[in-house]
């Protein structure tokens, strides 16, 4: 079957459909990863765009669900030059055809994906529609024209209720802006007791589950889409470490002080390099967001930049200068990879134990004495008010 991708500026790709039949819009972006599709798909991140795959074979190892970063696919549509049927791998359990076609998903082969990513990268994403059906390319336009693109994607992937992973060690209260498995999996390893909250979750709520650290999960969309994040951020921020990865970091950049702005492309890939500034180390880094914090909009806060881009200078670390609490644009969880970067997880618990030192607590009886004191004392008052009064 004939599948067609429609741009905003009327450019049109006629390709063969895999995946779902259908009808879809969304922002059309690129991944530059020769591997890891899976990862991609499942990436909750992507949700509301149409992602298109660089390295030309897709599909040749088929699909593994231990290898999702969440419970299903959020993406609009799926692009590809070459989308191999049949996959050669003795842990596939699914092709990705029949992964698409389960969660309605429409996918696009045999297109000039070069010309495609060139396109964006000249231009910028744009709108697009991807579809598998007979229309003319005039109801076509019509209905990308009338279509907006979505602003509600935190909420949709996020979770409607909270949930544990246990541990014995650090509580790190996971704050879901469409958190990938991966980050997950990288606190258990440390044995930390990790609870997931919803991405409306207050700083009130968050306190009463005592956490010892907040981690501010990734998730899609623009940052500013979400100003209760940013609220939440602002009530905790100085009590408890905090650390944001890819939209929580710019969601911590905005309770800060600092502004967000909109990248002509993209990160999208396991490939991108960035220099830690304290080191003047390397790393490769897997990065998939739209946005990014303005560099002149950190002076004047208390936000000093721990790490940049090298290929475009843009910021790619925060750290407050004077509470505990940092952030990255990347994943230290990768997944697929590379994972140079997991070693952040370790400087959180360190920041963590460090805080509770500069920071000692009473032992939870003396406050428990301390909360009942401050009742019985209040209702002492109000009785000789009342009595008063009388």
């Amino acid at each position: 079957m004939q599948a067609r991708l429609l741009l905003e500026d009327g450019t049109l790709f006629t390709g063969k459909s895999f995946g779902s039949e259908g009808e879809s819009v969304g922002e059309v972006v690129f991944n530059t990863g020769i591997t890891g599709y899976q990862e991609v798909l499942s990436d909750p991140s992507y949700c509301g765009q149409i992602v298109t795959m660089t390295y030309p074979l897709v599909g040749n190892y088929g699909v593994i669900r231990d290898d999702f970063e969440s419970v299903r696919p959020f993406i609009h549509g799926f692009v590809v030059r070459e989308h191999e049927e049949i996959p050669s791998n003795w842990r596939a359990q699914y092709t990705l055809g029949s992964l698409l076609k389960e969660y309605g998903i429409v996918g696009i082969s045999g297109i000039d994906t070069r010309m495609l990513t060139r396109k964006i990268r000249h231009y910028g994403v744009m709108k697009s529609l991807l579809t598998t059906s007979n229309k003319s390319v005039a109801e076509l336009t019509e209905i990308l024209r009338g279509t907006s693109l979505m602003t509600d994607q935190v909420a949709r992937v996020s979770t409607k209720s909270v949930y544990g992973a246990p541990g014995h060690k650090e509580r790190i209260v996971l704050v879901d802006y469409g958190a990938k498995s991966g980050i997950i999996r990288d606190l258990s390893k440390r044995d930390c007791d990790v609870v997931v909250v919803p991405q409306d979750a207050t700083a009130e709520q968050i306190r009463r589950l005592a956490p010892d650290g907040v981690l501010l999960s990734n998730g899609p969309g623009d940052p500013k889409d979400v100003p209760h994040a940013v609220e939440m951020i602002k009530g905790l921020l100085g009590d408890i470490p905090l650390f944001g990865i890819c939209l929580g970091h710019q969601l911590f950049a905005l309770a800060c002080g600092a502004d967000t702005d909109k990248l002509k492309f993209g990160h999208r890939g396991g490939n991108h390099p960035v220099k830690d500034l304290a080191s003047g180390r390397c790393y490769i880094t897997s990065q998939n967001h739209g946005y990014t914090v303005k560099e002149d909009s950190v002076n004047g806060t208390d936000l000093e930049v721990t790490h940049i881009n090298n290929n475009d200078r843009t910021i790619e670390g925060l750290k407050h200068k004077k509470y505990p609490a940092f952030s990255v644009q990347y994943h230290p969880e990768a997944a697929p990879g590379p994972f140079d970067s997991s070693y952040l997880f370790d400087d959180f618990i360190s920041l963590i134990r460090q805080h509770k030192l500069d920071n000692p607590q009473q032992p939870r009886q003396a406050q428990m004495l301390a909360q009942w004191k401050a009742s019985t004392a209040s209702t002492s008052v109000k009785e000789e008010l009342q009595y008063a009064k009388k």
